[in-house]
């Protein structure tokens, strides 16, 4: 049974930072694409950042233009885990993101149909 558990959320002052955490399990993390994404009150969800399986080549990594320069998405394969690191966090981050794995295939992937696997989420709440 695949699960996978959001840490790191909370509430922070505009330019601060925040690390969020994705501990996952009942899989083989190394080869499952994974991805953030995150939904603001009536909004969509969207995809903040993905991470590609483990390949010779490497780790291909997406970050959305909205974040770009100031969010970073790594994984740790040894930890079964993966990382938001997100700085110079401002009012329009406030939301709950959420940690999602792909079943099938390593390449990037940026829709939430295309993900299998979803945390609980965690809050994000960033103030003026």
């Amino acid at each position: 049974q695949v699960q996978l558990v959001e840490t790191g959320g909370g509430l922070v002052q505009a330019g601060g930072s925040l690390r969020l955490s994705c501990a996952a399990s009942g899989l083989t993390f190394s080869r499952h694409t994974m991805g953030w994404f995150r939904q603001a009150p009536g909004k969509k969800r969207e995809l903040v950042g993905a991470l590609g399986a483990l390949t010779v080549r490497g780790t291909r990594t997406y970050i959305a233009d909205s974040v770009k320069g100031r969010f970073t998405i790594s994984r740790d394969n040894a930890k079964n885990t993966v990382y938001l690191q997100m700085n110079i966090l401002n009012s329009g981050d406030t939301g709950v993101y959420y940690c999602a794995a792909r079943s099938v295939g390593g390449d990037l992937f940026y829709a939430t149909s295309d993900y299998d696997y979803w945390g609980p989420g965690t809050q994000v709440t960033v103030s003026a």
